[in-house]
């Protein structure tokens, strides 16, 4: 059955083509296994809480009728507006127009927040632009600069609020602008697109355009919000859509709530959050957590924008899925939120999960994967300024942003064929990771200290179902055929603690993180396997640093190799290398080709990466079968033998690598 959804209908109707609801959350209530809902442009003032899933045969699906012409907000219209002083307005709301949430006295917190200043879920939009939240009135009026912003000359729009008896008083500093004569709108509901109950799966959400809801922070050991997600559940498709403006998350892929784990951590402070995480991956258990019933979801097509915690963001409940062609951009940016669940993509258990094509830029972090990265595929991306501008960096203390960052996991965790163009390119305090094909320009830090104690589960091959827990031995790497480039300048490096991380911030490119780590064979003949166990004297090795393997890689301008590498190229000087630009479409204008001459690598495979030591699993496909790195970023063919990184040749590699 089809269901005709239409805002501009002359009454409310009954679904059918001649008479169609005005509401996509009508329909929501009716639609049943099969059943498409087709909703003509417009605008959707609405929390759409579907209440049926569909079954893997016969799925349910919501789709725009013309693409991205029906826009489902969390915000409304704000015209009510009376000059205050200067360049500041003020504006009372009945706060009726809530219902039971107002985002007005919701407070953005939970574990893993770090920010001090106080901030609301709520928001002002000026012309579809966040204005910045201040803590007094005083600073609303004033409008100066924010400085850890990315946008500095947009931070000076402001707004503050107060609650007077029944309502939420709103002061706005609209630098001049009359609000009444622009497009002005605030955060009213919490999401847009997400069912309440857990277990409605198998939904197509298609073609929509998504923005400005009043989400709430997304921690990983509690209830994950966003402006949309499947609520623990499983084979949704969320494709082509324009998500943007939620104060937290655009896309949530987990977690269920548990009211007995959730918030423990904010509320009661005892626990430590580590803990709590232990504690909710074993708590899944009794939430299903199985691949037959959650997760296996596709995020396809989208572009997502100007979200201040995360793009998409899963913990547990994104196990199985792929996240492919999309476009994850400005997220972060304002710097009003702070803590450690902020990326353009954030997931925790991300257990074959494929992260493929996507175009990620302008974040606070490009992905980030966090606990449990076994079977983890970040493949064929191209990433680049995820990296603060030099101003907001020196204000934000030196913030932690990279383009990949891996983190307290065992693996198997496989980069490839990736385009890494950031001041920072990869962070890993993690084991278990093969970096192959890649360009990398900038800085590779391997966090060694603050991850002692911190006992990560993995889990049996290609399920959910716990094998283990085990504290981080760090190694267990595998670097194959990548091109390192120095792009910028490798100051001394300082020590700091980030995020609980004791580390010293490396800005050097290439292998050499890992000089002092064990080859294979000199870390298994500490075992002398050939004698019987001395189990005292064996103790030692059993918390040691695991090997590193490398091979094949080209270290260019500055970059520096494992001290144990043997095949591989260095050249130090004279590399440039620049993302260029032109309506959309991008080309890397280098040199770097001209240093690599005849240097060439062998065809990696899953056999020569071999298995992740914790999980005892191979470097292999979700299926368990083999793969073959004989195709390049761009889906060519490799031969009998390789360049070393992302393209197959240098022509390839000359002209256009992407087009959003």
């Amino acid at each position: 059955m089809i269901i005709y959804v239409n805002a501009a209908a002359p009454r409310e109707g009954n679904g059918s083509k001649e008479r169609p609801f005005k509401r996509i959350s009508d329909a929501a209530l009716i639609a049943r296994p099969g059943d498409e809902v087709v909703v003509a442009p417009g605008v959707y003032s609405e929390n759409v809480d579907p209440q049926n899933g569909g079954t893997e045969d016969a799925r349910i699906v919501y789709r725009s009728e013309v693409p991205l012409g029906a826009v489902i907000t969390g915000a409304e219209p704000a015209k009510s507006w009376t000059h205050y002083e200067g360049n500041t307005w003020m504006m009372r709301v009945n706060n009726g127009v809530f219902g039971a949430y107002n985002p007005y006295t919701t407070i953005v917190g939970g574990d893993w927040y770090f920010a001090t200043a106080k901030r609301h879920t709520g928001a002002v939009y000026l012309n579809s632009r966040q204005l910045y939240e201040t803590e007094t009135l005083e600073e609303c009026l004033e409008g100066k600069v924010y400085e850890p912003s990315w946008e500095p000359e947009w931070s000076v729009y402001k707004w503050y609020t107060e609650q007077d008896g029944g309502e939420t008083v709103i002061y706005a500093n609209f630098q001049g602008k009359d609000p009444n004569e622009e497009d002005v709108e605030i955060n009213v509901r919490r999401r847009c697109f997400m069912p309440s109950k857990t277990g409605v799966g198998y939904i197509t959400f298609s073609g929509f355009k998504v923005e400005k809801a009043a989400t709430t922070w997304a921690p990983p050991a509690a209830f994950q919000d966003g402006m949309i997600g499947p609520h623990w559940s499983k084979g949704w498709i969320i494709e082509d859509c324009d998500i943007s403006n939620s104060k937290c998350c655009g896309i949530s892929l987990g977690k269920y709530y548990d009211p007995e784990n959730d918030h423990y951590f904010t509320r009661k402070h005892v626990k430590s959050p580590t803990q709590m995480e232990r504690d909710a991956v074993c708590r899944g258990q009794y939430h299903g957590w199985l691949k037959e019933k959650v997760g296996s979801h596709i995020v396809r097509r989208c572009n997502i924008h100007h979200c201040e915690q995360t793009g998409i963001v899963g913990r547990m409940g994104c196990v199985f899925s792929t996240i492919e062609d999309n476009h994850i951009h400005h997220i972060n940016n304002m710097q009003q939120l702070g803590g450690a669940e902020i990326s353009g993509i954030k997931l925790h258990a991300a257990i074959d999960v494929t992260m493929r094509r996507n175009h990620i830029h302008n974040c606070t972090m490009g992905i980030w994967c966090d606990w449990q990265a076994q079977g983890t595929r970040i493949t064929a991306n191209l990433l680049h300024d995820n990296y603060p501008p030099e101003s907001a960096a020196r204000a934000a203390g030196g913030m932690m942003s990279q383009d990949v960052f891996v983190e307290v996991g065992h693996g198997p965790t496989l980069i490839d064929n990736n385009i890494m163009l950031s001041k920072a390119s990869v962070r890993i305090a993690t084991e278990g990771v093969a970096l192959v094909h890649n360009l990398i320009l900038g800085a590779f830090t391997s966090v060694g200290g603050g991850t002692d104690d911190r006992y990560t589960p993995y889990h049996i091959r290609h399920r959910t179902e716990v094998a283990g827990f085990m504290t981080i031995l760090h190694g267990d790497d595998r670097f194959y055929n990548n091109i390192f480039v120095q792009n910028w300048p490798a100051e001394k490096a300082e020590e700091k603690v980030d995020m609980g991380f004791h580390m010293v911030e490396n800005q050097t490119v290439g292998t050499s993180v890992f000089n002092g780590y064990p080859t294979y064979d000199e870390w298994i003949a500490n075992f002398k396997l050939d004698e019987p166990a001395n189990m005292m004297e064996l103790a030692k090795w059993h918390f040691s640093h695991l090997p590193v393997w490398a091979e094949g890689n080209a270290y260019l301008g500055g970059a520096q190799p494992y001290e144990h590498e043997k095949h591989n190229l260095v050249c130090e000087d004279g590399v440039k290398v620049a993302l260029a630009e032109k309506d959309g479409a991008y080309s890397i204008d280098t040199n770097l080709y001209d240093f690599l001459g005849d240097f060439r690598c062998g065809i990696v495979t899953s056999d020569v990466l071999g298995y992740a030591f914790e999980p005892e699993q191979r470097f292999e496909n979700p299926d368990g079968t083999e793969i073959v790195f004989d195709r390049d970023f761009l889906g060519e063919h490799r031969g009998t033998d390789a360049l070393p990184g992302p393209f197959v040749s240098p022509d390839e590699a000359a002209g256009e690598i992407w087009r959003d």
